[in-house]
Formats: structure tokens, sequence, C-alpha cells
């Protein structure tokens, strides 16, 4: 029988396969002599131990599409990755990290600043106005009112998305919002091996009906580009993930420009920035991760 991990706790994989039931399954000793470790997100084959009990083994695991570090995660389509307007304030920096990583990686990312609600500075415009400048589709609302929840709906439908983000900015609630009955079958599965709320940091993706599924991860505070190694991720690189520099590469005088040490009359990004045509906020964070990235590899 053939189906999707859904998680793995202390050596255990919960599968959701294609009879509609949850399996638990362990891992054959095939995959630890071939160093291959199963993933949320694989398709997988399983034999089926114990019928009544849905018990299983994992006999096979699909080629994936691709493979994700952080969160470590297999077949994904797009990510959906949440920050806070306020409460606890966006680290942009961090974002756009986040965004350089699975740019890197060739996954779509689709950006929601939630608690709009309780955002009386109008900063939530402003977020959604610097990101839209990049590129990237943004939503703007609140989980707490239920605004979002068509929208957030309309982007996740068919596939297999990460829900990333920090901790405090809403993802529990989110999941809630979607689906609340996910976290009651969270917990049934966590009795299962006797774990408890002890299984509620652990990578995990629910289904949300149809071939869509989302895949919760714990909070992250941190991201050093640096030490994930991504093949073809260096400092040089790291302007080509700012999409809204694309359009001024080539009034730069010199086709090596990185838009940091050069003049600026010399340099059209750097001009556009003083024209006020590419954010403040976004420039500084890539000058920050470029010499971040450079000092790296300077070790």
């Amino acid at each position: 029988m053939k189906g999707k991990i859904l998680k793995g706790v202390g050596g255990f994989y919960y599968v959701h396969a294609e009879d509609g039931e949850i399996y638990e399954c362990r891992a054959k000793g095939i995959f630890r002599k071939d160093k291959l470790k199963p993933l949320p997100g694989d398709l997988v084959e399983m034999e089926i131990t114990h019928e009544k009990d849905r018990e299983g083994n994992l006999t096979a695991i699909e080629k994936r599409r691709n493979v994700l570090i952080r969160p470590a995660a297999a077949n994904i389509d797009s990510v959906l990755v949440i920050f806070s307007v306020t409460e606890p304030e966006p680290n942009l920096n961090l974002l756009d990290r986040f965004l350089i990583y699975m740019g890197a990686q060739g996954i779509d990312v689709v950006i929601f600043f939630n608690k709009e609600d309780i955002d009386s500075s109008g900063y939530g415009q402003k977020l959604r106005s610097i990101y839209e400048d990049a590129g990237y589709q943004v939503i703007l609302g609140s989980v707490e009112d239920g605004t979002v929840k068509s929208e957030i709906e309309k982007v996740l439908s068919g596939k297999t998305t990460v829900l990333a983000g920090p901790s405090g900015v809403g993802k529990s609630s989110l999941i809630n919002l979607l689906h609340g009955e996910l976290r009651s079958e969270t917990g049934e599965l966590s009795e299962k091996i006797k774990r408890g709320k002890q299984t509620t940091r652990h990578t995990e993706l629910f289904r949300l009906g149809g071939d869509s599924y989302i895949l919760d991860t714990p909070g992250f505070t941190s991201l050093m580009l640096s030490e994930l190694h991504i093949d073809g991720l260096g400092s040089e690189d790291i302007k080509y993930y700012y999409d809204e520099f694309g359009k001024y590469y080539g009034d730069c005088r010199y086709n090596t420009c990185n838009h940091i040490h050069e003049p600026e009359e010399l340099c059209a990004v750097k001009r556009a920035l003083k024209e006020g045509r590419i954010h403040r906020e976004r420039y500084d964070n890539y000058v920050q991760i470029y010499e971040e990235m450079k000092a790296s590899e300077r070790r």
C-alpha cells in the first residue's frame, strides 16, 4: 500500500495511506543501511503488519522532488511564512534570510502578515508594500477575526505547503482556524506511542482535505545561510534573490557590481535606493547578509 508520511517521532512514522487511514509504521533496516531517513512529505510504500491496529512497516521511499534541511521535509510545493505585524514586531532580516533560503531551492513563498486587527499604526500596509514590490504574494489580515481563511485556503489548495515562522505569530491559531480537529487528531496519535504532549514540537504534516496538506514546523528565531551549505548560494549570489534589484542591473557600470561598495554614480541599484524606488529595509538586509556570507567564505 502507498501513502504519505505525516510525522516521524521516536522511530515511528505516521502515514496517511491511500485507503484513507493513518498507519503507525516502523522503517525497515534498509533505510539505515542506505543512510536514508524518512521525512514528512515522503511518498512511501508500506506493508501492513496489523490491520486492526493500523500498524505496518515502510518498505520503500519514492524519488523526492525536493528536500528541505530546515524544516526537514520532502516534496514541498510551496511555503506560507507567517510574521506578525506587531506583538512580536517582525524581524525583517530574518524574513529575508528565509526568503533567500527557499528561493535557492526553487520553492515559492507566500507571506502572511498576521495580527492586522491590533495594528494601530498602519505598519501592516507598509510591510505589504515592501514585499509586494519585491515580487512576493502577500496576505495581510488576522487569524483572530477569521477574515483570511478563504484567501489562505485558496493558496493551500492542492499543494503540500510548509507553514513556517517565529514563535508567537499565530501558526497554531491558523491551523485551528483551517481545521480545528487537527489538534485532537495529533493528541490521539501521540497517545498511541505514550509520548503525549512531548510530541508537539516535531515537524508535522496535516491533511486539510483532498490533496491539500500543511506542514506545521517549530518556530525559528535565527537562520544562518552560511551554515546551510546550499549549492550555488554564496555571497555573490545573494543579490539575485532580491528581485527588485534586477530591473537596474543593466544600468550598473560593471557586470560584477554588488551594489554595496561601488560609488553611487556607477551603481543603478544605489541610485534607485536614493530615489526611493527600492525600499531601505530590504537593501540594508541585503548588505548585512552579503557581508556575513563574505566573512564566512574568508574563514
